[in-house]
C-alpha cells in the first residue's frame, strides 16, 4: 500500500525543484497510475508570438507521464524518459491549465503513460504519451531526496 505520508513530502519535494519553480508548474496529486499538475499562465510562458510556447506542453506531458507510474514501481527503481510524443491541439495566452497523467502499462524494463492538458473549461490543449525506462538503483527519489537533504517517509506502508 502507498504510504500518504511518503506521497505528501514528496509533492513537496517535487514543487521545490529547480524545474518545477522555473516553469511554476505545481504538483497536486499522485497516485497509483495517476497524478495531476497545475499550471497558472505568466509571461515567460509566451512564446514571441505571445502565446503559449509549446515546451511548456512538452515540459508538462513529460513530468505527468514520469509521475503516473511513479507509485508502482520498488523504492530502488529510477526512471529516465526515453521519448515524449505530444500533439499541440490548441494555444492559450492566459489562464490555468492541469495536466493529467496516467499509466498505461509497467514493464520489467518499459513504462508507457499517457498525459491530457486542459484548461479549467475542459479544452484539450495537448495530449501526449511517453516511454520510460525503468532503472536499478539509478535516478531513484531516494538519491534525489539525499541531494535535497530531504529524509522521505517510506514509499509503501507493509501489513
Amino acid at each position: 500500500m502507498l504510504n500518504p505520508l511518503h506521497i505528501k513530502e514528496l509533492i513537496k519535494l517535487i514543487n521545490s525543484s529547480p524545474y518545477y519553480q522555473l516553469l511554476s508548474m505545481v504538483m497536486e496529486d499522485i497516485g497509483i497510475g495517476y497524478c495531476s499538475i497545475r499550471l497558472d499562465m505568466e509571461q515567460k510562458h509566451l512564446s514571441p508570438y505571445l502565446a503559449i510556447q509549446g515546451g511548456v506542453y512538452s515540459s508538462l506531458i513529460d513530468a505527468a507521464a514520469y509521475w503516473a507510474v511513479y507509485s508502482e514501481l520498488d523504492p530502488d527503481c529510477g526512471l529516465i524518459t526515453l521519448d515524449v510524443t505530444v500533439h499541440n491541439l490548441a494555444s492559450i495566452k492566459s489562464g490555468r491549465m492541469y495536466v493529467k497523467g496516467q499509466r498505461i502499462k509497467i514493464g520489467r524494463t518499459i513504462c508507457l503513460a499517457e498525459a491530457r492538458v486542459e484548461t479549467d473549461e475542459g479544452l484539450i490543449l495537448a495530449q501526449g504519451s511517453s516511454k520510460l525506462l525503468v532503472t536499478q538503483g539509478l535516478q531513484t527519489i531516494e538519491q534525489m531526496s539525499r541531494l535535497s537533504n530531504v529524509t522521505l517517509p517510506p514509499k509503501f506502508i507493509t501489513g
